[in-house]
Parts: C-alpha cells; structure tokens; sequence
C-alpha cells in the first residue's frame, strides 16, 4: 500500500495495486485480480491514528537517510525506503505471534478475522463484502455464515415482532 492510496483527511484507503514477487523479474506492483478488487474502504480511527504517526516516523528517516533514501511511497518499507517484500511481512508477524504467545496465526487469517468481526457486530453482509472485495456477496455469506449460527433464529424472532408491531393489515374474511 502506497501513502497515495491513503487519504487521512477523508479517512480512507483505496485498493488499486498489489505488491508481488514474479520469479525472474522480483518485487512488482501489480494490477489486483479484479475489477472488485480494486476499492475503497473507510478506515477506523486507531487506524487512522497509527497511519499518522507511522507517517511522521517515515519522514524522520527519510531526513536521516538524505541521499541514501529511495522514494517508494509505500506505506510499509525499510528504514531506507525499500519496500517489505510480502513474505519478510509474514515471516515477521509469525515471529511477534510467537513472541507474544498467541497461538499459530497467519498474516492472511487477519483478513478473516476482519470480516469475522464485522459480520458478528451486525455489519450488513454487502459491506462486509465490498470491503473485502468479493466478486459478490454470496462469497461473503458462503464463506462466513457459520460464524452466525443464529440467523435463522433471529429472522424468526425479528418477523414475530414485526407482525407485533404492526396491526396486521390484509383481506379480511366476511362473515
């Protein structure tokens, strides 16, 4: 992710490329592998906070390095610039789980956990979809629904109530 694919004033990120290593030619930045892919998302405020900071940090560096610095934008680089290559990211993240005594998780089960979150907290399935950037949200539902074993019978309970709420209005039989 590129600092030009971060707007802090409006508080979003935009997915428009993806970081890859092709075998021959190294690190690329790719197209993502769809048109959905390709998004916008709002980012929470503790999000935005460290942004802002991690920001300022790279500033400072880039001040200390002067000459040395490659300019990559890239919101997650070196000291000097460079961008991670992905798995240095995924190697270091199994490396702090381990340290902090969490048990075996993968960079990628972050994703997951996300939309977890989310779908728990009674964030429609649409959004949670676009957010992911699913072709559609039956790969959300498909994929997530067993993390909402109730919804059968929360649909049943929300109907009941909603025909309590409601004087029931229909034809009437005549007597």
């Amino acid at each position: 992710m590129r600092w030009s694919a971060v707007d802090l004033v409006h508080k979003t990120l935009s997915i428009v490329e993806t970081l890859q290593v092709v075998k021959g030619k190294g690190l690329l930045s790719l197209e993502p592998k769809t048109n959905r892919s390709r998004r916008s998302v709002s980012l929470a405020p503790d999000a935005l906070t460290l942004l802002a900071g991690l920001k300022i940090k790279q500033r400072e560096e880039r001040e200390s390095f002067g000459m040395e610095w490659t300019e990559s934008d890239y919101v997650f680089s070196h000291a000097n610039g460079k961008p991670f290559y992905p798995n240095t990211v995924s190697k270091k993240f199994s490396e702090l789980v381990k340290k902090a005594g969490i048990p075996k998780v993968r960079f990628h089960d972050l994703r997951h956990t996300h939309a977890t979150l989310m779908l728990k907290e009674g964030v429609h399935p649409k959004v949670v979809s676009e957010r992911l950037g699913h072709a559609s949200v039956v790969i959300t539902l498909d994929t997530y629904s067993h993390v909402l074993p109730g919804l059968q019978e929360e649909a049943a309970l929300k109907f009941e109530q909603g025909l309590r709420n409601r004087a029931f209005v229909g034809p009437r039989s005549q007597d």
